[in-house]
């Protein structure tokens, strides 16, 4: 079986980080033994780096990578994506919102696909969270074409190389980054496939995607990037 890297953002996730991490070591650990689990500390304020400190410090399939201030969830996301050092990169977050062992039901789509991108069958959480969602992957289809039905599921397996390839290209780094890896990924000639998964409701800490400050960065980094592609013109595909 390939190598799998599992790499999650956490902002503030004391109260989830360790159990999601042990649901990735168990679930990933039944595919294959060889895999990492990397974690992206976002500048936490509370116990979430040494939560993962302490995993670590007790298996070395997990690592942490810390950053001293919070840089922004694109920013947690793409470092560890740049951290990865396996064959497959599986992204998920640190909340606890989505059943690890659903891996499986990515696995058998990247055999014809360069990415699998799950979409949440239905969505558990709060309803306006919910419109927010809905109108954003609108927003995002309308300027760029269509990618993916649910943009922002952190539920994706993909190919290292499409990181290795059009990692550099991408400058979002706040909540418009997963739509524009997967822009980049399509326009870069990359195949994407789409799998329903389970998505339970929040139980512990506190989302931030709702925020004013969150939505006004993300608003002006689309429109920048809606810019870059203009000016970028035809786009360099890689071959299969």
């Amino acid at each position: 079986m390939t190598s799998i890297s599992v790499t999650m953002p956490a902002y503030n996730e004391e109260a989830n980080i360790g159990r999601m991490i042990d649901m990735s070591v168990e679930a990933v650990g039944k595919i294959t033994d060889d895999f990492e689990v990397v974690v992206v500390n976002d500048g936490s304020k509370d116990g979430t780096g040494r939560v993962v400190a302490e995993k670590a410090a007790l298996n070395p399939h997990v690592r942490l990578v810390e950053h001293p201030k919070n840089l922004g969830y694109g920013a947690a996301v793409f470092d560890g994506f740049v951290a990865a050092t396996k064959e497959l990169i599986f992204f998920t977050d640190g909340d606890c919102q989505f059943k690890l062992e659903e891996i499986n039901r990515l696995l058998p789509k990247i055999q014809q696909a360069d990415l699998v991108a799950g979409f949440r069958n239905p969505r558990r959480d709060p309803w306006l969270r919910v419109l927010y969602g809905k109108g954003w992957s609108m927003l995002v289809t309308l300027l760029f074409g269509y990618t993916a039905r649910d943009i922002d599921c952190a539920f994706k397996l993909f190919k290292r190389e499409i990181i290795t390839n059009i990692g550099s290209q991408i400058q979002s780094r706040g909540a418009t980054f997963s739509a524009e890896f997967l822009v980049r990924t399509k326009r870069a000639g990359y195949k994407i496939a789409e799998v329903p998964v389970t998505h339970l409701p929040r139980t512990a800490g506190a989302q931030t995607g709702a925020r004013l400050h969150v939505i006004g960065r993300a608003f002006k980094e689309l429109a920048r990037f809606r810019w870059s592609l203009w000016r970028e013109g035809k786009p360099k595909r890689y071959a299969h």
